[in-house]
């Protein structure tokens, strides 16, 4: 059966009433939520630096496990070079093999430099871990805090909220869907979070705005859902009007000098 609009904007109002209640009680944590997540968000950075870190120092290892490798080949081709020189035939035989060993007395010094310098950035990268450490270190005893904050909190109006919750579930189930989607987007971009709003001292009670005196009169016949001309909420009563009073007419000097 088809509702009416009087009966669509008490859903509305109650609905409104409802989400208030639970909007109050997110107020009372306050910004506890955001700062947990923000906290979380910035030690998982923490540990994905660390591991960035810990995994060019394992790079890096790598790299030096294989220069030493490089040398011992130097080394055991400069042995096998010299044991060669004691058997050439002409000077020709013996430059080139003394080339050879030169060759890899270089590649020899190189491989001991090259490991010099990963060995000074296995350093670094680990006085980088144990700065970050210590940052998130920091970090997790800060949101160990903050999240035994919010559990109190939590705790103190879990039972309220979920009363309100379910009584939220079954509040939309009287709302038709294009109504609840224009009312959702409403509490989304309303900064207090009204979406359904009375007319109070003849302003809009949720931009206040004032709201003509004839629009006021459609209001209260609740025939048809009026939206604030200003800020677009839903007007679903009017709590009370402004009386203009007429101004009483003046009397003339002669009339009240003959009174």
């Amino acid at each position: 059966m088809e509702k009416t609009v009087a009966q669509k904007l008490d859903a509305l109002t109650n609905l409104q009433r409802i989400d208030s209640e639970l909007d109050e009680i997110k107020k009372v944590r306050g910004a506890l939520p955001d700062e947990v997540a923000d906290l979380e968000d910035e030690i998982a950075g923490y540990q994905t630096r660390i591991d960035k870190f810990k995994s060019e120092a394992g790079d890096l290892e790598t790299s030096i496990a294989d220069y030493k490798t490089q040398i011992k080949n130097s080394e055991a081709l400069i042995k096998k070079y010299n044991e060669q020189q004691m058997n050439v035939r002409n000077n020709r035989e013996y430059d080139a093999i003394t080339k050879e060993i030169e060759l890899q007395n270089l590649e020899i010094q190189i491989s001991e430099k090259r490991i010099k310098e990963a060995f000074a950035k296995i350093e670094i990268k680990n006085g980088e871990i144990a700065k970050t450490e210590e940052e998130l270190a920091e970090r997790a005893k800060d949101l160990s805090s903050k999240k035994g904050e919010l559990e109190t909190l939590t705790k103190e109006s879990h039972d309220d909220e979920q009363k309100l919750m379910n009584a939220r579930t079954k509040a939309t189930k009287d709302i038709e869907e294009r109504l609840l989607v224009s009312y959702n987007k409403l509490r989304d971009n309303a900064r207090n979070g009204l979406a359904v709003v009375p007319v109070d001292r003849g302003a809009c009670g949720g931009c206040f705005n004032v709201v003509p005196p004839q629009r006021q009169a459609d209001i209260r016949e609740r025939k048809k859902i009026i939206v604030c001309e200003h800020c677009g909420r839903i007007l679903a009563d009017v709590t009370d009007e402004i009386v203009v009073e007429e101004a009483k007419p003046k009397r003339s000097r002669r009339a009240a000098t003959k009174a």
